[in-house]
Formats: structure tokens, sequence, C-alpha cells
């Protein structure tokens, strides 16, 4: 039997992590799953156990578990005072390798979990534009013109330098002054290699000992120090990864070559040269940490590349635009402009925030978000992005969203939540990194007393250096680096194809679809419905048709209510005013005027209403849906009296993108409020593998369970507010960017076009990035796999080989750089 508990005090993967072992071990529990995010425990039980005995679990810890969900605590929150997150950037830090899932951090540093440098997330708030004075510096404005101190012409001030960039000179830095130290500690311990020692010659073996430690003190103490810093954390917080084991090797041989300095007498022979000096292992601890070093130089690089997308996104927001304020323009910050306020844009400029054109018109270059390379023509009314390019004609637009409210600020969050977010898959990567470093250092451990055993002479020497070789070169961070690095490239891949992914895991599971459900209107056809034709009865004109569907359809919403109160209005119809109205769901809807009850809606709504429908009309509506056509019919006080006939245009490319989705295995199911008749003429053009139509919200969301319990993945796309509990209960739910916000906050996939084809581009990204993933794993597993027993000694029987824990360290280093070399092929993969 399963039960769930809920629990209280987790805030991050660590503490998962301990919960779930904590009530693992309980007798009675066969199997403990815990949800960070829900802070529920779903716990298996063999047979039923006392509730204490859970708590006893966990007692002593800062966790809780409650039967039932515990209130919240309403206690004022004490203030706490937020570091002031830097100019350029969002204040916002993360690791790369999201030990803690999407928890975040307000200053930079080391993740606590595994060691890494933390990362900076790319913020979506732009900052204005300042300009200073070449001469004076210290004089800041906040726009044009000229300094008051010496009048000199301001320019623009660069923008303050990224974190992440910051990050990578610091190490850099650091890196070049290893090398400059760590060369000449290599070079006096190689001369004593060669024939005749030339270097030794110069000065006696003791005091060139004496030179290699001198050397190596500013590497250990200062440029590699917050390795051992990272490795001691790691080690009391028992959070083992890659630098505990270079912290334990790199600082086992240097502390073992000082005391070998110091005190050589407490030393066996076997560790002594013919001089009777110990033989010093300085070269190999600072050769180690230098590669290292050299390592998470490369990896800083490496990072600043993956979140690329994000960045790119970042450049088109603009820092300034004109506004039009008492019929003057003036040129502003971009975060002085506010909701409803009057822009002026300009040829070439980026339109600044999310609006409509209410004066003019140009083409708009929407590629940067749509991901479509073809400019769309823009007029009057009709709306633009922000971070669009204008073309080559002026416009004027009515600011409608601003700040974190524009579509390009919402797309940057949700990369960045997405990029941070952890894959199912991602699992098998902690599951493994759980037990590995332990594992390896009993490994190590084992390496040395077989060889002290075993092993020729001198025996403790070989045990001692294959030990440390062990340690090295099996490094976690591959392996942890696997998924993430993946994930973020791909998210990044996404949204530079306008396919927006909220999470890791709707990237991951969206490979395993085998179902798809769809929507008709806005999905697989234009979504822009027309009026071709309008049919009366006997008791009314076609006049008066038009005007009361109309005078009902203008306090509607819905796309086919629009049409019909677009072309009331080219036709000059005067629209009453009335009462009472009302939508149902699926159906159509209803509202009184002047008495009379006024129905508008298809066959169900009609036959549900009782309505008369005499057999001339009924046979001329479904003619014209047998052609594909939509036919709304309208009832006057219980009789039907007519109908519009609306067309909605196939998509252009819904035929080729449907029979690539049926390559790529998926059957296809169209689901729409339409009539059967417009239903079956779109399914058999499409060549779909079946259809529903007249569906409500509850239709789809139960055929979305059905086909659930039958074992099938569901993907269900969709982009009204009728989709969304579908969307929301589907394995995968994808919304049309052009569709409600409802829709969208459903669904797991965003497609900001609103096509089709953006759904094959999610299918191919997906099956691209679990690929990525499974590689990045079997390197990671295979690289470790096979390096560890050769750093053990295994080819020493058979070919006498054996691996210097100097090269080891470079193997581990570039292993971790490997695994993002091919995370970053995602961004050339053709999609």
């Amino acid at each position: 039997m399963t039960k769930q508990y809920h629990i209280t005090g987790m805030t991050c993967m660590g503490c998962q992590s301990h919960v779930e072992s904590a009530l693992a071990e309980v007798p009675g529990v066969s199997h403990a799953e815990v949800d960070l995010k829900e802070k529920v425990a779903h716990l298996d039980l063999k047979e039923e156990i006392n509730f204490e005995q859970l708590q006893n679990a966990l007692a002593g810890s800062i966790y809780e578990i409650h039967e039932e969900k515990p209130e919240p605590n309403l206690a004022p929150l004490p203030e706490i005072k937020k570091k002031k997150p830097e100019q350029n950037g969002s204040g916002k830090y993360y690791c790369p390798m999201h030990c803690e899932g999407e928890k975040t951090y307000d200053q930079p540093g080391d993740c606590p979990v595994c060691g890494m440098d933390l990362v900076e997330e790319a913020s979506s708030n732009t900052s204005a534009q300042k300009y200073t004075c070449p001469m004076h510096p210290e004089v800041e404005e906040d726009g044009p013109g000229s300094c008051p101190k010496c009048g000199m012409d301001l320019v623009p001030k660069e923008a303050d330098e990224s974190q992440e960039n910051k990050t990578y000179k610091r190490l850099l830095k650091k890196f070049w002054w290893s090398v400059g130290f760590t060369l000449p500690i290599f070079i006096i311990a190689m001369g004593g290699m060669i024939p005749n020692a030339p270097v030794l010659s110069q000065l006696s073996v003791q005091t060139w000992n004496w030179i290699q430690f001198a050397l190596s003190l500013p590497v250990v103490f200062y440029t590699c120090w917050m390795f051992f810093e990272r490795a001691y954390k790691s080690i009391i917080t028992w959070n083992l990864n890659m630098f505990t084991l270079i912290g334990i090797g790199a600082g086992v041989a240097w502390i073992f070559s000082v005391v070998g300095l110091l005190i050589p007498d407490v030393f066996p022979a076997q560790f002594k040269t013919e001089s009777g000096a110990v033989h010093m292992y300085f070269e190999a601890a600072t050769v180690i940490l230098t590669l290292v070093m050299l390592g998470q130089v490369l990896e800083a690089r490496a990072h600043g590349k993956t979140n690329a997308a994000v960045k790119e996104l970042l450049k088109l927001a603009p820092n300034q635009a004109t506004v039009i304020r008492d019929g003057k323009e003036m040129v502003i910050a971009i975060d002085q402009i506010k909701k409803g306020d009057q822009l002026r844009v300009k040829p070439g400029e980026k339109v600044p925030v999310d609006g409509q054109i209410t004066e003019g018109k140009s083409t708009i270059d929407e590629s940067m978000i749509t991901g479509e390379p073809i400019p769309v023509d823009k007029k009057s009314g009709e709306s633009v992005s922000a971070g669009t390019i204008n073309g080559k004609e002026s416009f004027v637009m009515k600011a409608e969203k601003v700040g974190s409210d524009t579509l390009l600020s919402q797309i940057i969050d949700m990369v960045n939540q997405a990029s941070r977010s952890r894959a199912p898959i991602q699992k098998l990567a902690d599951r493994i990194s759980a037990y590995f470093v332990p594992t390896v250092v009993a490994v190590s451990v084992l390496t040395f007393v077989l060889w002290y055993f075993f092993g020729p002479d001198p025996k403790l020497v070989y045990a001692f250096v294959n030990a440390i070789a062990v340690l090295i070169i099996a490094c976690p961070c591959a392996l942890g680096l696997a998924t993430p690095m993946s994930v973020m490239v791909g998210v990044g891949k996404g949204a530079e194809l306008g396919v927006l992914i909220k999470n890791a895991e709707a990237l991951e599971g969206f490979n395993s679809i085998d179902t798809l459900l769809i929507d008709k209107t806005g999905t697989l056809t234009e979504g822009k419905p027309s009026v071709q034709q309008v049919v009366s009865g006997s008791n009314h004109s076609e006049d008066d048709v038009l005007q009361l569907i109309a005078s009902v359809n203008q306090q509607s919403e819905h796309p086919l209510a629009e049409a019909t109160v677009r072309y009331a209005n080219e036709q000059g119809v005067d629209l009453l005013s009335v009462e009472d109205f009302e939508s149902h769901t699926g159906m159509g809807v209803s509202a009184m005027l002047d008495g009379k009850k006024l129905l508008i809606g298809n066959r169900k709504l009609m036959d549900e209403e009782s309505v008369d429908c005499p057999e001339r009309l009924l046979k001329a509506a479904e003619d014209e849906q047998s052609k594909g056509n939509t036919v709304p019919m309208l009832a006057v006080d219980g009789l039907l009296s007519g109908f519009v006939v609306i067309s909605d245009a196939i998509k252009s490319n819904s035929a080729a993108a449907i029979q690539e989705l049926h390559e790529a295995g998926l059957k296809i199911i169209m689901m729409t409020g339409d009539n059967p008749h417009t239903a079956k003429a779109v399914a058999k053009e499409l060549k779909l593998d079946d259809y529903i139509a007249e569906c409500s919200p509850s239709d789809k969301q139960d055929k979305v369970k059905e086909l659930q319990a039958e074992g099938r993945k569901v993907a269900m796309a969709g982009d009204g507010i009728n989709d969304a509990p579908a969307l929301a209960l589907a394995d995968i739910g994808i919304a049309m960017g052009t569709g409600t916000d409802v829709a969208i906050e459903s669904a797991s996939i965003t497609l900001v076009k609103g096509d089709i084809k953006g759904i094959l581009k999610a299918r191919k990204l997906s099956h691209a990035v679990m690929k990525n993933i499974r590689q990045n794993l079997f390197f990671a597993l295979g690289y470790n796999a096979l390096g560890v027993p050769i750093a053990a000694g295994i080819l020493y029987p058979v070919f006498g080989l054996l691996l210097s824990p100097m090269i080891a360290a470079a193997a581990m280093s570039f292993s971790s750089v490997s695994v993002i070399s091919n995370a970053l092929r995602l961004k050339a993969k053709n999609i």
C-alpha cells in the first residue's frame, strides 16, 4: 500500500535526499520518494506502521512529517537584507550542476553541495543607457549632451562586465600564476631524471627540494587554496564531490613531501633516493592542482556559451525609446515607459515594449522570437512585440505591456527557469553520484593495500602513487554535468526556434510521446475565420440574421464571434444592445433582445434547447459543413431562423508537419468543438488518424484520461481557454503562443508563433537532447569505468604501464570539458 505524508523544513535537493534516506530506513517501508516541490513523501508500505516511527526517523533534524497538510505559518517574517545585485546582472546565482534543483543564491560563491562556482542568471531587466565624459568618467547622465565640467560631448558608458566573465578572468589569472610557479618545480623534478642530472649538479638535492617547497606555497595557499576549502567543506557536510578527491589526493602528496623535507628519518628506505633524501611529490601536487585549475577555467568559459541563447535574447531589448507626450517626441529610458504611452518606432529600430500599432504600418522582423525568417506586415490595430525589429517605415504604437510583462521578458524568464530544472533522467546520475565518491575512496585504499602487499619494490612508493592516481582520475564532475549542460543548451536552442520549454521534464517526456491530441481552430487552421455567406429562413431576412448574430457575438471573444462582428461592421449593419449574455461551453452563446431569447451555436446547442429546425435549413447547413465550413446557427424563441457560413483555411504547412509527425511514430487525433461534417473534411484533407467533433472541455479532458488509461503517452496541443483542462492533464501540454494566457499557463511547452510546425521542432529537439544526455552519461561512466582500473595499475602486470597522477589530473579536467563540448554541439544541430 502507498501512503502520502507532508514534510516541512525542506529547502533543497540535499534536504530531499536526506528525508528520503531517513524514511526508507524505517522498518516496514519498502520505498520512499519525496517531492521537493509539493513537500510530500510517498511511502510504499509492506504493512501498517506506527506514525511515531516516521516521526522518530526525522527526530533531531529540521524536518517534520505530518499526516495532514500543516497550516501555513502566518507569523511575520524577519526582514531580510538583500545584497544589492550587480548593475548588469540579475543578482541571482545558481549551480551549473543543479545540485539543489531550481534553488538560487543572492551572491556569488561556491555551491554548498558540489563546490562548483555559482553561475549568474541572465536578467531580463534592461538597465537604462548611461552617458559619461571621456575626460571625467565620474560624470554620469541619463542622456546625451555635453560635460558640465569640460564641455565635451558625452559618450555612452560601456556596460558593466558580467559576473560570469569576472569569474572566468579571475580563474584565468590564478591559472597563469599557478603555471608560473609550477613550471620551475616540474623542470627541477624532471631534471633529476636526465642522465648526469645537469640541474642537480648546480645545487644539492636537499637545496632543490627546499626550492620546490618554496615555489609550491603560492600554488597551494593562494591560487588553488579554494580547492582545499571546498574539499574540507564537502567532508564536514558529507556532500562528497570532485573536490573531495582532489583535496585528498593533492593534499596527501604535498603534506607527504613537506614531512619528508622536514623530518626525513620517519620514512623507510623505500621512500628515499640514493642520496638519502626522501623522494618529493611537490611537482605532482602542484601540477595536479594547476591542471584542475585549467579545467575550471575551460568550464567557466564553456558555461558562458551554454546560456548564449538567453544572452542573445537580452541583446534584443533596447535600452531607450521615443515617447510622444504633449505632442512632442522625446527619448527616454526603457524603464520609464508606462502602460498607455504613445511611442514612435523609427525605421531599423527595435520595438521597445509589447503594444498595438495606432498609426502607420511597417514590416516587422520577428525571427528572433518566432524563429521564422520571413518578415511580417503589420498595420494599424495589429500587435507588435518587444525586441522585434522595425523595417523601413515609421509607426506609432500604444504601450500595452511593459517591463517584466512583455513577451520577451517572459520568454527569458521561462528559459532561465527551464534551464535550472532537473530532467527525470538526472535521478540516475544522482543515485550514482551518491555512492561514487565513497566507492572511489574505498578503491583508493584497496589499491594502496594491494600494491603494498603484492607490488614490486619499492612497495610503499608504488602503493602511494597509484592510490593518489585513483583519487585524482575518478572525477564525478563529468557525471554531474552530463544532464544539466544538455538541458541548458537544449532549452536555449528551443528558444531560438520559437519553442519555449517550461521545464526539463517536458523536454525529456516529449521524446516518449506516442499520441498527439490536437485542436483545430488556430492550431491546424489559420484561426482567422471569415464569413462567406448568410443564409436565412422564411421568417427573417439575411440582414436580420446577420444583425442578430453579430449583436449577440459582440460580447464574445471567440474567433468565430469576432469574424461575424467584423463582417457585420464591413456591411454597415447596426448592432443592437442585448441582455443576459451567457456562454454555453463547447456549444455556443445565448442572450435576450426585446424579450426574445436568441441562441447562437452548433447543432448540439439546438438539440439541447429543443429548437424547432426546418428541414430546408438543416439540409443547407449540412451541405456547407460537408465542405469543411463552420456553420453557427441562429434560433429566435425556439425556432431556427438562419445561419452564417464561416471558413477557416487550413495552414499551408499543416499537411507536411502532420506527415512528418506520422513518420516519427505519432498517432494524431483532432478534437474540436466544431461540427462533425467540418471536422471530417479537415481530418480527411490532413490524413489524420481520427477526429472527435463537438467536443466540450470535459470531453477533451476525458479523452486524455481514456488514452492514458490505455497506457499511451499523450501530448495535447491547443490555444483556447477550453483546452486548458486537457493541457494540464496531458503528459505534455503544448500551447500556441497566439492563444490565451490560461492555455499557455497550463502547458509544458509553448510555441511562440502558434504553428503546428513547432510541434515537430519540439519533438526533434527532445530527441536530440535525450540522445546528447545519453552520450554524456555513457562517456562519463565509461571514462570512470576505464580510468579507475588503469589508475589502480591493472595494466602493470601485463604491459608494465602505470598512470602518473599528473596524467590522471589532465584526463580528469578534460573529461568535464568534453562533456560540456558535446552538449554545445546541440547549438549547431539542424532542427
